[in-house]
């Protein structure tokens, strides 16, 4: 079994997560269940069959957690001292077609959220990111074609 890397903050989301998800939401939906038992006719009962389709969503979700955390290798961010792009660094790369200036942090595939600024160090742009330094320049193959980009900045905050 090999290990995959996680930030704290990512690790601490996940078991917080299985927490609620055990805690708060399975009884949540237990009830829900309970209740739509005593309406009756399960064969056309739609409260049933929805809150049984949520406790399988549910199940699969705390079962994939359970199995997964104890994979996860927090990784310290703060030993991260010389100015080369690796796990956890938040870098800013300039987009050479737009010259757009673009902030992510790469982070391990279970807290990855582009979205929210942090991309997967197996993403097309993490992979190509690795091992590079401020000005570096790098392309990337995306579906929508090929992207290059400069290393404006590196940091471990």
């Amino acid at each position: 079994m090999h290990s995959v890397p996680i930030t704290r903050n990512g690790y601490e989301k996940l078991k917080n997560e299985l927490h609620d998800l055990e805690a708060i939401e399975r009884p949540k939906i237990i009830d829900a269940i309970q209740k739509a038992r005593a309406l009756g006719d399960l064969s056309e009962n739609a409260e049933y069959k929805s809150a049984k389709e949520m406790q399988g969503k549910l199940d699969y979700r705390i079962s994939y957690l359970r199995k997964r955390i104890p994979l996860l290798q927090i990784t310290d961010l703060s030993k991260a001292v010389d100015n080369i792009i690796r796990f956890g660094a938040f870098i800013t790369l300039i987009d050479i077609d737009t010259d757009k200036e673009i902030i992510y942090q790469l982070v391990g595939e279970d807290e990855s959220s582009p979205e929210k600024g942090s991309i997967s160090i197996k993403s097309p742009v993490g992979k190509c990111s690795l091992g590079k330094s401020v000005g570096d320049f790098f392309k990337v193959i995306t579906p929508g074609g090929t992207k290059e980009y400069e290393v404006k900045n590196i940091d471990y905050r």
